[in-house]
């Protein structure tokens, strides 16, 4: 088997499509589809069904996918100890990163970062968290720098960076706004504008309610943090923001409830062998730790 036919063999399998496989690896079609016959050749199974213009792995691709994940990491790892020898700083280095985090917390690093080692090409991604997680799982990203699993993996190493103090807001003139101290059972009475029910940020607020034996009425969701300030800040809803993005926009209620925080920080996999770019992209994120002790 060649790296090159898995690598078209795990992209068709990821976006289930030929044609969306190919733009990934700027590829044709056609180029796709002859690795993937090449594959199957090789291994003497078919490895995808066509239904209703539906691409989905047959039983032999579902047990050769995790299988290739494997060898690619594998052969990745090797590439990367043997560039790892020279001890220069160049390659490519594949760093994930959620906009939150990319757009308030992430530039000064990036930029001395770039500024210091201009011959290594980053690829950065720009994903949500719990999406990022998975790639560092799945070996895809070397690094990623987002919003820390309450739960991690073991598999993965987790180093917070930056804490967020979560406030709970609402628009200037929601009903909430004004009223002094106020306890969750309040803030129930009213629809909520939150993130997204699988990612991180939700679970850690929503688990404050359950905890209080409260249930939240979630009128609207979007991962965009950005974007649920202004939900917010137009009345649609009271909403959980960082305190660094309150202003006049959104009012910050007076909760009678321990802080919320959220951990912000870099995740590697505690079984791959970093690039000396990924080496030193973590040395800027630990130097950016340290100069807020």
């Amino acid at each position: 088997m060649d790296t090159q036919s898995l690598q078209a063999f795990i992209a068709v399998a990821d976006l289930h499509s030929f044609s969306l496989a190919g733009e990934q690896l700027h590829l044709t079609q056609p180029a796709i589809s002859k690795r993937i016959a090449t594959l199957e050749s090789q291994t003497g199974a078919k490895l995808f069904d066509r239904i209703n213009r539906r691409v989905g792995l047959t039983e032999a691709g579902r047990l050769l996918l995790p299988r290739a994940r494997q060898i690619l990491q594998l052969v990745e790892d090797s590439r990367r100890q043997l560039t790892n020898l020279s001890g220069e700083v160049r390659g490519s280095l594949t760093l994930a990163t959620s906009h939150h985090v990319g757009l308030h917390r992430l530039p000064p690093v990036l930029k001395a970062f770039t500024q210091a080692y201009p011959d290594v090409e980053l690829n950065l991604r720009f994903l949500d968290s719990e999406q990022a997680y998975h790639g560092v799982l799945s070996g895809e990203i070397e690094l990623a720098v987002v919003t820390l699993a309450p739960q991690p993996n073991p598999q993965v190493e987790s180093i917070p960076i930056w804490v967020d103090q979560l406030r709970f807001v609402c628009a200037p003139e929601h009903p909430l706004a004004g009223r002094g101290s106020l306890s969750l059972a309040d803030l129930v009475d009213y629809p909520a504008v939150l993130p997204g029910p699988l990612t991180f940020t939700r679970d850690i607020v929503v688990d404050a309610f359950t905890r209080a034996g409260l249930a939240v009425e979630v009128a609207l969701s979007t991962n965009y943090l950005e974007t649920l300030k202004m939900m917010a800040s137009i009345g649609l809803g009271w909403s959980v923001l960082p305190q660094r993005m309150i202003d006049g926009e959104i009012v910050a209620l007076e909760v009678a409830h321990p802080a919320i925080v959220r951990r912000l920080g870099y995740l590697v996999h505690t079984e791959r062998t970093l690039s000396n770019a990924g080496r030193a992209m973590i040395a800027e994120l630990e130097t950016a730790r340290l100069s807020l002790d």
